[in-house]
């Protein structure tokens, strides 16, 4: 592949991380699913909930179909740019590519079931959407701590680069340590059901969600400042090796 061509597509790669964050908003904004639920809703609340804002949900569900799958190329180019740092596939670009795959499952289920709910709520008892409303705030809050490993293991691959011009700041490297931490306390969800670490809670919902949006805002810009260096890097290199004229 043509070296422009290749950089051309690695700079796709990383604005697709804007797209992302885009659709994500445009879709739980039309959801209605910014604001989680109160986790002591009863059934009658959860039932009401899902009538009113069925086709907000349904649109939500195709919305993310359309725009989940850019995850998959926003994660790739992240660990071809960690293979820099390794100088080639290593355990931490291995690690990120591997947990970042499942990203896209994490998002693209629990709205699935959620949808699934409200395509016809009348049809179902109050008890049967209730449990599937359940399932949906629980795998996406709880779920979250999985992909841990994920943003740990950019930010130690961003603080070990210690060559004079680094593919990554350091200040990236603290962030993803930061969002590693403040995505732990989403496993605590499946054991409260008010507080702090409730789906809905300061440490297990608000913070993670701030953290990650403060990161898929802060990560395009890295890499496509990485994939710009990388190239001039290239460039140099070509000019170099290239036999003087005579």
């Amino acid at each position: 592949m043509r070296q422009d061509l290749h950089f051309r597509l690695e700079r796709i790669s990383a604005w697709c991380g804007f797209v992302l964050l885009l659709g994500f908003a445009v879709a739980y904004s039309v959801g209605h699913l910014i604001t989680p639920m109160d986790p002591t809703e009863n059934a009658q609340g959860v039932v009401q909930f899902l009538t009113d804002h069925q086709t907000g949900i349904l649109a939500c569900a195709a919305i993310m179909v359309l725009v989940v799958p850019f995850e998959y190329p926003f994660v790739v180019v992240t660990s071809m740019q960690m293979r820099r740092i390794e100088g080639g596939w290593g355990l931490l670009s291995m690690i990120q590519l591997l947990t970042g795959v499942v990203a896209p499952i994490g998002f693209f289920f629990p709205i699935a079931i959620l949808a699934a709910a409200a395509y016809r709520p009348e049809s179902h008892s109050p008890d049967v959407l209730y449990a599937m409303s359940d399932i949906y705030w629980l795998m996406l809050v709880g779920n979250a701590c999985i992909f841990v490993l994920q943003v740990w293991s950019i930010g130690y691959a961003a603080l070990v680069d210690n060559r004079a011009e680094p593919v990554f700041p350091r200040w990236f490297g603290y962030l993803n340590l930061a969002l590693g931490v403040l995505l732990v306390p989403g496993a605590f969800v499946f054991l409260t059901k008010t507080g702090p670490f409730a789906w809905n809670g300061l440490l297990a919902n608000v913070l993670p969600t701030v953290a990650y949006f403060i990161w898929k805002i802060a990560t395009p810009i890295v890499l496509l400042r990485a994939v710009r260096s990388e190239e001039e890097a290239a460039t140099s290199a070509a000019e170099s090796s290239a036999p003087a004229s005579t």
